[in-house]
């Protein structure tokens, strides 16, 4: 990224570290608003991806008492390979390929790896590892939706894989999406329902989600300038 950013500045490129919480794409040039400015635009290009989903349960945020990146995690692929989760009984929350997707990549990381589907359990909060001095994650309390038994499940590490949200809600409905929330492109190309916004990456890559592909990045390259 480091990389990406000196190549940037070397091209003149003014680059603004903000929130963007509103567009104006009814006429041009094109208006973005974040808290503290206005940017002017001929053209905007959109790559702001898209969120993965998180379960609410107690300590499982980020606040005090709370395991959220400190054992719990909503990406295997990126998190994974931590040496907290290093040769450790892990959970993933999921259904389909995503979860087992997540669980076969995390078989990588273990000496002895095993996975054990558990049905009919929802996880209602999480506790601390006692050992490492309350600083992780050291299991779930989790309850069976068939008996109602509430049970301890040792795990040093929990990923969610329940989906993702796309981040076009400061969009309010000033572009074409799916019925999910993604932008929808014209296809084989980046350019959306108004003539001169463009989006790639996993805010309109339902499919794939591919992080920084350099296929969106040519696309975008290529269709701003024709």
């Amino acid at each position: 990224m480091d990389r990406y950013h000196k190549q940037l500045l070397r091209f003149g490129t003014q680059i603004l570290t903000e929130t963007v919480n509103k567009v104006d794409f009814s006429t041009t040039p094109f208006k973005v608003f974040t808290d503290s400015k206005a940017v002017i635009a001929d053209s905007v290009n959109m790559a702001t991806n898209a969120i993965a989903k998180r379960l609410d349960f107690p300590s499982a945020g980020e606040g005090p008492g709370g395991f959220w990146n400190r054992g719990i995690s909503a990406c295997a692929v990126c998190d994974g390979a931590a040496l907290i989760f290093r040769n450790k009984p892990l959970a993933i929350i999921g259904v389909g390929d995503s979860a087992m997707e997540e669980a076969t990549f995390l078989t990588k990381a273990l000496t002895n790896p095993k996975i054990q589907v558990l049905w009919n359990l929802v996880v209602v909060g999480a506790y601390k590892d006692e050992i490492t001095n309350n600083r992780v994650l050291g299991g779930l309390k989790v309850k069976n939706m068939v008996s109602g038994e509430v049970s301890d499940l040792k795990v040093s590490g929990l990923f969610f894989a329940i989906g993702h949200e796309p981040a076009t809600k400061f969009l309010d409905g000033q572009l074409e999406l799916h019925s999910d929330g993604y932008v929808v492109t014209k296809a084989g190309t980046t350019q959306t329902s108004v003539r001169g916004v463009f989006a790639a990456r996993d805010v309109q890559d339902r499919k794939y989600r591919l992080h920084g592909n350099l296929g969106s990045r040519t696309l975008f390259a290529r269709d701003s300038i024709t």
